[in-house]
């Protein structure tokens, strides 16, 4: 997942660095959350492995899928998706680790050894699947409960029935020689998206409310062009006020601790007039402008509490604050976190145009700076009255995963630095089907009712990354602006 993925343990040691070898089961298990920047719960991972010493290359990361039938187009998509994408990047792998990382249900009784032994077939799959591609699964894990055990190893002396069990965190050579390196492990993927879900206490209900009139209020204004920019304005100042309040509030000691404390400092009223202003997409063009310096960290704070704040039916809204908060920790350097946030934003809303880009820009390994010089040059283009396109054209266009198909079919965005998540280039407009009633006004900003206006200038569903037609398309929309784009309903 991060793109200094070509040492044999700990990925962010410089290449003239001695570099750490794994030698068995235990010490890939160990591995793994170091490879991803947090503990991939409820997931499959695919390493991709080159050269005689087994370099780690390409990897992707999948929800593990809930019904069984799914199973063998999802492995056969993974690791086509695996091969063609390290092809693309490079030479082809010569041999792939899966992980399958599961917990056992806490309410019901079933034992880690019995997760085990579920997800067999499942890596059996893979395994198969991998080699009709005549790359072989060298080792597959399962890592449940503070256990793990190998799906290839037939030999009970070292891969016992009831499993091995992991080292303490931290504890390993490979724990030490990460923390040298300054990498670190945020917890597990299921905290990290905790911290970025909706609420579901009793205040839900109350902010839900509050969206609603907020909504009511604020469609007519939408609609009416004059109105929109001056409501976009009257965003970006709100955004501004509550950043700095964030930013004066004392430090808390710990996440859950930091993240109420934020939740606390935004009232209801002002997180509804943010999550309906971002829906506007040059309001959350410019609002991607704090992306650096002293602006990064209150904005992540923010982005962070906004996706909290859309609760109820408001949840698709969500996919606008958590863009940008996967935008600031990509532009910051917190890959995972980024992956983690543009994720949800696609689970959330599978044609968020802007989170498809970044999503792909951020699995590809691509440098962040091209689009941070595109959002200081739209900022210097504002002030001078010079006409703007938007800062998805500073990205690439999305390219067709192998592995999207069974993925988009769930809402949940495959996690690889081969490939990234497709989508055809859509521009939206805000409309209301029947004024004056309030579900009408709540279809007129909902992002699901506003996707019936894709533009006929649109690239054909299905292609393969931008061809150069495309990029000098793309280039000259770059200086002339692409009349439809600064109307703020695309996104």
């Amino acid at each position: 997942m991060n793109k200094h993925h070509e040492s044999h343990g700990s990925h962010g040691l410089p290449e003239d660095d001695p570099q750490l070898t794994l030698r068995n089961p235990a010490e890939l298990a160990d591995a793994l959350p170091y490879l991803m920047g947090f503990h991939p719960t409820d997931s499959i991972v695919m390493v991709a492995l080159h050269g005689r010493r087994g370099r780690f290359g390409g990897r992707l990361r999948l929800g593990i899928p809930r019904a069984p039938r799914e199973w063998p187009h999802v492995a056969e998509q993974l690791a086509e998706c695996l091969v063609s994408g390290s092809e693309r990047r490079g030479p082809r792998p010569d041999g792939i680790i899966v992980f399958l990382c599961q917990d056992p249900d806490r309410a019901g009784d079933v034992t880690s050894s019995q997760v085990m032994e579920r997800l067999r077939p499942l890596a059996q799959l893979l395994r198969t699947a991998c080699g009709a591609l005549d790359v072989p699964v060298l080792e597959a894990l399962c890592i449940s409960d503070g256990r793990y055990w190998s799906y290839c190893c037939p030999d009970a002396r070292c891969c016992p029935p009831e499993g091995n069990v992991l080292a303490m965190p931290g504890t390993s050579v490979l724990a030490a020689a990460a923390t040298f390196a300054g990498l670190q492990v945020r917890g597990s993927l299921r905290e990290m998206e905790a911290r970025l879900a909706p609420w579901r206490r009793p205040a839900a209900a109350d902010q839900e409310r509050v969206l609603a009139a907020a909504e009511e209020a604020l469609v007519p204004r939408i609609l009416d062009e004059e109105e929109r920019l001056r409501v976009g304005r009257e965003t970006l100042d709100l955004a501004g006020r509550v950043m700095r309040r964030l930013s004066g509030a004392p430090p808390a000691t710990g996440r859950t601790d930091a993240d109420a404390l934020d939740d606390g400092l935004i009232a209801h009223d002002e997180a509804a007039a943010l999550v309906l202003g971002l829906q506007d997409r040059t309001t959350r063009d410019r609002a991607a402008e704090w992306m650096e310096g002293p602006d990064a960290a209150p904005a992540q704070r923010l982005w962070r509490a906004l996706a909290r704040r859309c609760v109820g039916r408001y949840g698709e809204h969500a996919a606008a604050p958590l863009t940008l908060a996967g935008w600031v920790a990509w532009s910051t350097g917190d890959e995972p976190a980024a992956r983690v946030a543009l994720g949800l934003a696609l689970r959330a809303d599978p044609d968020y145009q802007f989170a498809q880009l970044l999503h792909q820009a951020c699995n590809q390994g691509l440098d962040p700076e091209a689009l941070r010089r595109c959002l200081r040059e739209e900022r210097r283009e504002r002030e001078e009255g010079v006409s703007a396109s938007g800062v998805e054209a500073a990205l690439p266009e999305p390219g067709v995963s192998a592995a999207e198909p069974a993925a988009a079919g769930r809402g949940v965005a495959v996690e690889t630095s081969v490939s990234g998540v497709a989508g055809p280039v859509r521009r939206l407009k805000a409309r209301r089907k029947s004024p004056g009633s309030r579900s009408d006004s709540a279809a007129a900003t909902s992002p699901a009712n506003r996707r019936d206006a894709a533009t006929a200038a649109a690239p054909p569903e299905g292609v393969e990354g931008g061809t150069p037609a495309a990029g000098a398309a793309r280039r000259g929309a770059r200086r002339t602006g692409r009349a439809g784009q600064r109307d703020g309903t695309g996104r």
